[in-house]
């Protein structure tokens, strides 16, 4: 499959939308959306805002980019390239979005968010024709894995008892950056603050003998999320079956992942696999993650989840017990489950779930 050919079958997904809810247009404003339409197409220019520098508009016979003078000429260089999008732009100091949208179409609008002001919000419905990836995008997926995890990986063996948290974090952001990938989520914790919280912003906190690396990672509008855990000298036996039990809890939430399950049983089994692990209360602490793709989280798994998994949709389960943590990105296909963020040089810790032998990241001992 071709990228043309490719954004054609989600615009058709989309006409399909508009069909069945008599629409006569789809305004696309978040910047998640514009890159699952575009095959990978980045319209952003401040990285903390949901929305971009531009709007994509659908109609039943067209497809239309508005933007202004300033980033049109990049977008159709860099971004749109052989997509058949027309681009249409004002000078940034008469910009008027709302004059060239009514150029384009009359009638009933949905939109993902807050523009334009008359029409209908329809964000959560939109963003369902993103959930079941693609080929194309699964294999941009599990590019944008090896990198994530080469780069944890890498980061690992390099830092040093005495750095901080925060150098840690630069020396993680650095890899990925390089590679043209954005950092969506940085956490970093060394010793104590791994127990004590479970977000750890960076701090100037140093590291003594133990550190978590959590990354979110952004390419092609794709979110990775994963952590890994380093130790320095001989690992405790506590922190060591807590890792295994946590481990065997991450296993159960993999396992049970295919399309067709309900999420809410899902979570059930998780829950259970808490308790046989001898850590009954532990999921209480923090949620145990859920349906991902092109946010970090499209939803989180709960016992009250409506959802099911779809076939070639993507999860990041993260069961933590205090102490340590085990999180990977997962897409739920019609034969496996396939993790994505895997790393060869890592070490690995094989648990059994339901018959099934699964490896998951055990800490790294240096």
């Amino acid at each position: 499959m071709t990228r043309l050919q490719e954004t054609e079958t989600k615009l058709q997904r989309v006409r399909d939308f508009m069909s069945a809810r008599g629409l006569d247009a789809v305004v696309l404003t978040k910047t998640i959306n514009f890159q699952w339409l575009t095959a990978g197409a980045d319209n952003h220019v401040v990285i903390d805002t949901d929305t971009g520098a531009v709007s994509v508009v659908i109609t039943a016979d067209g497809q239309h980019v508005l933007t202004n003078n300033i980033e049109a000429v990049r977008l159709e260089d860099e971004e749109i390239g052989e997509l058949p999008f027309e681009i249409h732009f004002m000078n940034w100091h008469d910009e008027n979005p709302e004059a060239m949208l009514a150029q384009i179409v009359e009638g009933r609008v949905a939109s993902d968010g807050a523009w334009p002001e008359d029409a209908e919000v329809m964000g959560g419905p939109l963003s369902r024709l993103r959930w079941s990836l693609l080929e194309p995008e699964i294999e941009r997926y599990r590019e944008l894995g090896r990198i994530a995890a080469q780069a944890l990986g890498e980061v690992a063996r390099e830092i040093e008892p005495g750095m901080t948290e925060h150098e840690i974090g630069a020396k993680l952001a650095a890899k990925l950056i390089a590679q043209n990938v954005i950092v969506s989520v940085l956490l970093i914790a060394a010793d104590e603050r791994i127990s004590r919280y479970r977000h750890p912003i960076p701090t100037n906190n140093r590291l003594g003998k133990q550190a978590m690396l959590v990354v979110g990672a952004r390419k092609w509008g794709l979110d990775i999320s994963a952590t890994r855990l380093v130790h320095f000298g001989t690992l405790p036996a506590e922190l060591a079956d807590k890792h295994r039990a946590v481990c065997q809890i991450d296993a159960a939430f993999i396992s049970e992942t295919r399309p067709g399950a309900a999420v809410q049983d899902i979570f059930a089994q998780g829950v259970a696999a808490y308790e046989a692990s001898g850590y009954p209360d532990e999921w209480k602490l923090h949620h145990q993650g859920g349906a991902t793709g092109y946010a970090p989280r499209d939803y989180k798994g709960t016992r009250e989840c409506p959802e099911t998994v779809l076939e070639n949709q993507a999860f990041a389960w993260n069961p933590s017990i205090t102490g340590t943590k085990s999180e990977d990105t997962i897409i739920a296909m019609a034969d496996q489950t396939e993790v994505l963020s895997t790393d060869e040089q890592w070490p690995m810790l094989e648990v059994e779930y339901a018959g099934d032998k699964i490896a998951r990241p055990d800490i790294l001992v240096r």
